[in-house]
């Protein structure tokens, strides 16, 4: 009991460890990271994605640039782009992610100016011209003139430069939406600036509305907001997506939505959304409001602004739209990093913002998601440490699943309905809370796998000893009888090859070989029994029971095959012989268990069908086969083509039993070795029914075709032999084996 309190009261710290965080009390740097973290993967999980053709970007991209010159163009080309968008192709509202603050002198109007009043002051003709064509040359004039009466928003940006003190200001910013009348007990969370590069006043004075496009960047630098509202000196100034959208309805007057509440100094008041007409915009604690990105960029139509002066546009693309003007290429430096993508344009974040606002789509993270959070964490910890130390393991297990996917669940439900609720530190507190107690028991469960380790290690591969340690009752050295697969391999003519190699290099030779062969029996989670000088002995199904024991004894079987192919190519240039190995597999019921004496005991394989193993890999050799199996194994082996090599009896059996070799899986052997297989199977049936003319004839026509395979010119042999010397009436095509 004493254990479990002690899990039960640092259960209980670290969940209220996590509630101060979720407080503010102090900030987990890496909570906070892992909050952004999974707000952009909710957020790319259900993005709508497709392409919203309601708003279109019209693209001062590279084509631009490359047709019509660097940027800034001049502003008669930007007037031009503003009558066709209007005028000819009938856009609805255009909005400019461009700010005009600086006065346009590239029609050489100045210049001619300069003329005039010095070298050619007293020229009346010249005066005339000059006053004739000053309206088409006075470029910024030309652009307010196009403005006027047209439903274009202008863009503009704030700047914070040193506290308190008076940043640079450019141009003439709007009217400001709200003034702090409109805020009498204060908002103290708004963003303030100190500065802005705004348009220069014929412009502004011209357009239908402005509004700033600054972001309002995480810590990580990853835009996922954008201000609602920015206060400068005495105003509120809305942004660039909102005044679109208020031109678009006609210039609706923009509401706030205000908590009241009380504190220790007095009654304050805080934005919880901003109303326009029917609609509302939820704005969190900075009063920014969360972008719902549609999609990767392109989730808008592009078309570029070359195509839009030059009138190449189809107008259907254009008819009653939305246009924000901006830019997407690099050296214009309008690329922002966001959820969706590290490089994006930011001119595609007002366009998400502006269907936002039209879709009443926006999700909202109010000041009492905090007191979601705590409440969410606070029953989860609990819980989870007081239940933990009272349950199983499997138990555990089901309860911290049952209990993180429901916070998951409830999370992406709200999430679902707009509201954003903090997932972070619930998805960190559940798994940290289960990671302790499961830790708490490790050194007890090291030491049972200690125990299970010194009984079957040497045995078995470190993978099932890992698995035998979590239920160390179900696994015992006591004797048992049980279906198993068995596996005996030997190199053949070892003691020539012995007898030719100075000890040491004989060591080191066969220290690799049974390496090697030793590697590949516990890949597929065999149990090697003893090695024999050279021979292996191992077995499947013990001590850990599997019901594929035959399938699996057999891949091992033929990935020794393939292990000697190279270790045959690899040894030679050592100085060492050539190996070849023969393999025997044999399926049955077995005594399974710790045998031997007081002296030395092992965990070995006993019986019949071990035996029958051991003969199968004694006889490989007389048929020239790699491998042999016995009936039993060849009948679970569907996946693999099998041959049937004989029917025989070995010394210490009476029964007779088939013979097989497996030649590997089906679906990887060419069609020739079917073909081959059906002309061996009709001569064994040949030679069975003491038909030799036939079976002769088959037999002949597959030693031709692979004069490698012994078994071949076996047959041909008996054949020859039972000519001369007929067997008896009741001869069953048994061959016995009177050696082991």
């Amino acid at each position: 009991m004493k254990k479990v309190s002690i899990r039960i009261f640092i259960g209980l710290i670290m969940t209220l460890f996590f509630v101060l965080n979720a407080a503010d009390v102090f900030n987990m740097e890496f909570i906070k990271r892992l909050e952004f973290w999974t707000y952009d993967y909710r957020l790319n999980l259900t993005m709508p994605k497709g392409q919203d053709s309601r708003i279109v970007i019209v693209d001062i991209d590279e084509k631009s640039l490359s047709e019509d010159g660097r940027w800034p163009w001049s502003r008669n080309k930007v007037a031009t782009i503003i009558e066709n968008l209007i005028e000819r192709y009938h856009a609805a509202v255009v909005g400019f992610d461009i700010v005009f603050a600086e006065r346009d002198h590239s029609s050489g109007l100045t210049v001619l100016e300069q003329f005039g009043k010095n070298e050619l002051q007293g020229s009346a003709d010249y005066l005339a011209a000059l006053e004739k064509v000053r309206p088409r040359l006075n470029y910024d004039n030309l652009l307010a003139e196009t403005l006027n009466g047209r439903q274009v928003v202008l863009g503009y940006y704030f700047s914070r430069g040193e506290e308190n003190q008076k940043g640079q200001t450019v141009g003439v910013l709007p009217k400001p939406v709200f003034t702090k009348d409109n805020f009498r007990k204060g908002n103290t969370n708004v963003i303030r600036m100190n500065g802005y590069g705004a348009n220069i006043s014929e412009l502004q004075r011209k357009a239908a509305s402005a509004g700033h496009f600054n972001p309002d960047p995480d810590v990580d630098g990853v835009t996922r907001r954008v201000p609602m509202l920015i206060e400068y000196e005495n105003g509120y100034y809305e942004p660039l997506s909102l005044a679109v959208v208020r031109v678009l309805l006609g210039m609706p007057d923009l509401e706030p939505g205000l908590l009241e509440g009380q504190s220790k100094g007095g009654s304050y008041q805080k934005l919880e959304w901003l109303s326009l007409s029917d609609m509302k915009i939820p704005v969190d604690n900075r009063v920014s409001a969360l972008i719902p990105y549609r999609g990767d960029q392109g989730s808008f139509p592009y078309i570029s602004a070359s195509d839009v002066l030059h009138g190449r546009v189809k107008p259907e693309l254009l008819e009653g739209a939305i246009v924000l003007v901006g830019t997407t290429a690099p050296g214009l430096m309008d690329l922002r990093s966001t959820p969706v993508s590290s490089v994006y344009a930011g001119v595609e974040i007002h366009a998400n913002m502006i269907a936002g606002i039209l879709d009443q789509n926006i999700k909202y993270s109010p000041a009492y998601v905090m007191g979601a959070e705590v409440v969410i964490l606070l029953l989860s910890g609990i819980l989870l440490s007081i239940m933990l130390p009272l349950l199983t393991p499997v138990k555990s297990n089901l309860l911290t699943v049952v209990l993180l996917a429901s916070a998951v669940a409830f999370n992406l439900l709200a999430w679902n309905h707009h509201l954003v609720l903090p997932l972070a530190s619930t998805i960190v507190l559940i798994p940290m809370i289960y990671a302790f107690n499961m830790s708490y028991g490790f050194l007890v469960e090291a030491r049972t796998k200690r125990q299970i380790t010194g009984l079957f290690g040497q045995y078995v591969p470190p993978a099932l000893v890992d698995v035998m340690s979590k239920n160390p009752d179900n696994f015992s050295m006591e004797a048992d009888s049980r279906e198993m697969t068995v596996l005996f391999s030997d190199v053949r003519n070892f003691t020539t090859i012995s007898e030719g190699l100075e000890p040491k290099q004989l060591s080191l030779m066969m220290n690799e070989y049974m390496s090697v062969m030793t590697n590949i029996i516990q890949k597929y989670d065999g149990t090697i029994d003893k090695y024999i000088g050279d021979a292996i002995m191992a077995f499947w199904g013990a001590p850990l029971r599997d019901p594929d024991h035959a399938v699996k004894a057999v891949q091992a079987a033929l990935e020794m095959q393939i292990a000697m192919e190279k270790i045959r190519a690899d040894f030679p240039a050592r100085g060492w012989p050539e190996l070849k190995i023969g393999i025997g597999v044999n399926t049955g019921v077995m005594r399974v268990g710790n045998m031997g004496s007081q002296f030395r005991m092992a965990y070995t394989v006993m019986g019949d069908a071990v035996n029958l193993g051991a003969r199968l890999e004694g006889i490989t050799k007389q048929y020239g086969v790699d491998i042999l199996v016995g009936e039993e194994t060849c009948a679970v082996l569907h996946d693999y083509q099998m041959r049937e090599v004989d029917r025989v009896r070995v010394k210490g059996k009476a029964e007779p039993v088939s013979i097989y070799e497996p030649l590997g899986l089906k679906k990887e052997l060419d069609q020739t070795v079917f073909e081959g297989l059906y002309v061996y199977s009709q001569a064994l049936e040949y030679y069975r029914l003491q038909k030799w003319e036939q079976a002769e004839t088959s037999m002949k026509e597959l030693a031709e075709q692979a004069p490698e395979r012994k078994i071949y010119q076996l047959y041909l042999d008996r054949i020859e032999h039972f000519r001369n010397f007929p067997p008896a009436s009741d001869w069953d095509a048994v061959f016995e084996f009177t050696t082991k």
